[in-house]
């Protein structure tokens, strides 16, 4: 079942974290998030996934900055989120999607117990100017039902900054 926004935050503080926490950016179903002003941008011609990947820094300033189509870039959101007994989910907003924006390409699940930011995998459809602090995404929870295991990843928990993919860890 999906939380309200009401019941997500009667939850803050307990089993949902959200910091900073707006009510104005509280939905009735869910929390918009916000995109922070620093991006990744893969160099690698060619993504090998045994291998780390070298990656350049974006900042974005108050101007914004043009997006290109066909180009994989990684942000996070400016928002720390916890989920101890909920299955946190996340979305593009849909203001953002009627602009060909898409904010995860496959990642929007999240597992109970995750801590940390949001790596954000964007991808445009055409040239679109991003700004910092934009509400790009919205966070919505799932209760869990039956006994479960907390996430510990030892790759993306308790990230503090956009994380490029650890896949080839899983080779190791």
């Amino acid at each position: 079942m999906i939380l309200s926004g009401l019941e997500i935050k009667n939850r803050l503080g307990n089993d949902i974290v959200i910091e900073p926490f707006d009510n104005n950016r509280l939905n009735p179903n869910s929390y918009n998030l916000r995109l922070h002003n620093k991006l990744l941008r893969y160099t690698n011609p060619i993504l090998d996934m045994k291998t780390p990947h070298n990656t350049e820094e974006i900042i974005i300033d108050e101007k914004g900055f043009l997006l290109q189509p066909n180009e994989l870039y990684l942000g996070r959101t400016v928002e720390y989120t916890e989920t101890h007994t909920c299955v946190p989910m996340l979305e593009g907003r849909s203001s953002v999607g009627r602009l060909g924006l898409f904010i995860h390409v496959t990642a929007g699940f999240g597992d109970v117990g995750f801590c940390g930011f949001w790596t954000l995998e964007i991808f445009c459809i055409k040239p679109i100017r991003v700004y910092p602090n934009v509400e790009i995404c919205q966070v919505y929870y799932h209760d869990i039902k039956g006994d479960y295991e907390k996430y510990e990843s030892k790759k993306y928990q308790h990230n503090q900054d956009v994380q490029p993919s650890m896949l080839y860890k899983d080779f190791l």
